[in-house]
């Protein structure tokens, strides 16, 4: 049997070839980057990089995928590829638990990043090393506080407007130079918490709907080039 039979109708056998043997860094498993790890492996992509240092919390069920009830206090990655291992045992998992900022230099050279980050230094040390060594990605802006999924679209940096995080990051990359690049980004005004603390309220259809869109503009860059 065949299991990515409707994947290969769709696509056909020389794109799901280029899938196979491609291989994509995802850099934070949470509640954006795990619905981006889930897609990668049920489309075909051979070799996945997962990159997270945090374990799962009960917090985390109501948004993140690889939260279960059982799955609590268990680090993500390891987590994640046991989920990747049984929907395809042939791809290839690299777990690493690891917190991405400006001293990590990872060994490995993927042909396309997933930013699912949500720190702003981590974010900006991700995409200096994205550029330092010529690999395509794309990045996630804030995706708390977003309750309409159909906000969501996929502009340049430089494009992106009413997302406090976006805002943070175009500052940032226009005082370090760098190139623009594609994000996701929700174009709703952020709404307030209902409840009263410091932590920022979220919903599985809106991060969720990050993650996938991530993962799509990743699968269509390896078919394209």
């Amino acid at each position: 049997m065949d299991r990515l039979n409707r994947t290969r109708l769709l696509f056909g056998d020389d794109a799901m070839k280029k899938l196979k043997s491609s291989t994509i860094l995802v850099v934070g498993c949470g509640a954006v980057g795990s619905f981006a790890v889930e897609a990668l492996a049920r489309v075909g992509v051979g070799n996945l990089i997962l990159v997270d240092f945090d374990k799962i919390e009960y917090s985390n069920i109501n948004r993140q995928l690889f939260a279960l009830d059982s799955t609590v206090g268990r680090e993500k990655v390891e987590v994640a590829t046991e989920r990747i291992t049984d929907i395809n045992p042939d791809i290839n998992v690299t777990a690493i638990n690891l917190f991405f900022d400006e001293n990590s230099d990872l060994t490995v050279k993927p042909d396309f990043v997933i930013d699912a980050i949500d720190t702003v230094d981590s974010k900006m040390a991700l995409y200096k090393w994205c550029f330092a060594h010529d690999i395509p990605f794309i990045s996630s802006m804030g995706a708390a506080r977003k309750t309409d999924p159909l906000k969501i679209k996929i502009e340049p940096i430089s494009k992106t407007s009413v997302c406090p995080l976006a805002a943070k990051i175009r500052k940032l990359v226009r005082e370090e130079n760098m190139p623009d690049f594609d994000v996701v980004y929700s174009g709703e005004v952020p709404n307030k918490n209902i409840m009263s603390g410091r932590i920022f309220g979220s919903i599985i259809t809106v991060t969720g709907v990050f993650g996938l869109v991530m993962a799509n503009y990743a699968v269509k860059y390896i078919i394209k080039h």
